[in-house]
């Protein structure tokens, strides 16, 4: 904390020294014209004006952070790999390939970010089995040659090659990697003493100062330093998004680096960047300590990670969701429909029940659920706090283990429905048809075959083709439930009404306003 003070302090003075030599210049003109008026003054008196700044002048010059470099950089590898272009698993070359394609300006892990393509694929006619090398870093977190980087820089490649600060090489294996989180884990044999640093166990402050060592440009060695800028980001990578927004200037093949606090410890791993040009602009994001700590030591035991599954389908609580159903704040995840056989419909969770806490600690939204979740072991019971039906209720259950090819989903809101309302009854701006008569006998719910462009249904993103299932948590089959709900929900005060509506991507809840 000292020296975060002083080192503002310093960079303070410099900024405001021209300014201050300015002021000081003021004051000798001052000082002048007093003793000239007052003969009797001694020029080498106290003078209030001078002091403070020849105090100020005279303070010591604050560290810097070569302590602490000196102690962290030599864990700190960088890590070099080869890949057959062939393989167009490539995470390398699937972002190489779209580094000249128009993109969001997050690098989305490595798309620009992340590696050095020397001669690569684009600009160089393809060659069968041509190899290209990609450069990224790394940090040992143990003294027999464990260490971390990123799947997107080790991903499929056939080869992996470490270089120490003091210039020493080694060969790596690929212990464990983990798409998800972009994690992974990698041992280098033969040595039982390399220099480590160890994760923080606890959470950075917006405002610390934290230091980025890494391999940018394949350069090696270089050392950044800036403060915390933000946390809990999410960049649209996945459900697990939770990075560290940092200052601290990292480029292309800073990817899997450290980034520290002033005790030498990991708060995160540096993985992408917010770039429109593909340089630092000052915005980095670092997958936090905490998640690398869990997904790290599955790793290393497993060579694989796994996580706990609910088997449900959340989107967020909005301002409207909330108060069409009765909640006094927006906050949980609403479950958009549980899986058939899924610990969450074994357990009696129900479509459009909130999910509001896990073991006692609130849910704020869909993200953080799948977060929470995701931390948990396969096969352990859990308590869910459950807003149903206007009341709480709490549930245990067993998790299941995710598979691969699922994920929980936070999926956004967009879906509505009307049939010709009375006069004076809410209006959606739809065109509605019963489901049975429309797509054919058993088919449930009510088919919207319009949509007023300017009706508040159309600007909640329902479109031709979708199906209401429920309003304000009622069953509809034709027209005449839809408006027999509506007007329900408005003579009770509400100022929206919840819809559940399935389209061809799936089933989701949309809050409409009632006009």
């Amino acid at each position: 904390m000292n020296d975060r003070v002083n080192s503002d302090t310093t960079t303070s003075r410099k900024i405001l020294r021209p300014r201050r030599l300015a002021l000081l210049g003021t004051v000798a003109a001052l000082g002048v014209a007093v003793l000239a008026a007052s003969p009797g003054s001694s020029p080498f008196g106290p003078n209030p004006f001078i002091a403070p700044a020849q105090a100020a002048e005279s303070t010591a010059t604050p560290p810097g952070f070569g302590d602490l470099v000196s102690k962290v950089k030599p864990a700190v590898i960088s890590v070099r790999v080869r890949i057959d272009q062939d393989n167009g698993k490539s995470a390398m070359l699937q972002q190489n390939r779209m580094d000249s394609d128009e993109d969001s300006p997050f690098d989305q892990f490595s798309r620009q970010f992340g590696f050095r393509f020397p001669g690569g694929p684009n600009g160089m006619p393809r060659q069968r089995h041509q190899m290209i090398t990609g450069e990224g870093s790394g940090f040992f977190i143990s003294a027999d040659g464990y260490a971390v980087t990123n799947n997107h820089v080790v991903d499929h490649a056939t080869s992996v090659q470490v270089t120490m600060d003091d210039g020493t090489s080694y060969t790596a294996k690929v212990v464990g990697t983990d798409p998800k989180t972009d994690l992974a884990l990698i041992k280098v044999d033969g040595k039982k003493d390399f220099p480590f640093v160890k994760f923080s166990d606890q959470k950075p402050r917006i405002g610390d100062w934290v230091v980025a060592v890494g391999n940018p440009f394949g350069l090696g060695g270089t050392v950044t330093a800036g403060i915390v800028s933000a946390s809990g980001r999410d960049i649209g990578n996945g459900p697990y998004d939770d990075f560290i927004q940092i200052d601290a200037p990292i480029n292309k093949g800073n990817s899997g680096g450290p980034a520290f606090d002033m005790n030498g410890n990991v708060i995160g791993v540096n993985t992408a960047i917010f770039s429109p040009s593909g340089g630092s602009v000052g915005i980095g994001f670092d997958i936090p300590a905490s998640t690398a700590k869990l997904v790290v030591a599955q790793l290393k035991d497993k060579g694989a990670v796994t996580r706990g599954w609910l088997g449900v389908q959340v989107q967020p609580v909005t301002s409207e969701i909330a108060d069409s159903l009765g909640l006094k704040e927006a906050r949980g995840a609403i479950v958009d429909s549980p899986q058939d056989g899924s610990p969450a419909a074994k357990a009696g969770i129900a479509a459009g029940d909130v999910i509001t806490a896990v073991n006692g600690t609130a849910i704020k939204d869909s993200r953080d659920l799948a977060r929470t979740i995701a931390t948990l072991a396969p096969g352990s019971s859990v308590k869910l706090d459950v807003f149903h039906n206007g009341g709480t209720k709490t549930l245990t259950l067993a998790l299941g283990e995710l598979p691969n090819e699922r994920q929980a989903k936070a999926n956004g809101d967009a879906d509505e429905g009307r049939g010709q309302p009375s006069a004076g009854a809410p209006r959606l701006g739809l065109g509605l048809a019963p489901a049975g008569d429309v797509q054919g006998a058993g088919q449930k719910g009510v088919v919207v075959t319009e949509v007023d462009p300017q009706g508040p249904a159309a600007q909640r993103g329902i479109q031709t083709g979708d199906v209401i299932l429920n309003v304000g948590g009622k069953a509809v089959a034709n027209v005449g439930d839809v408006r027999a709900e509506l007007a329900q929900a408005k003579s009770s005060g509400k100022r929206s009404v919840l819809l559940q509506v399935r389209s061809a991507e799936a089933t989701r809840f949309v809050a409409v306003p009632l006009a």
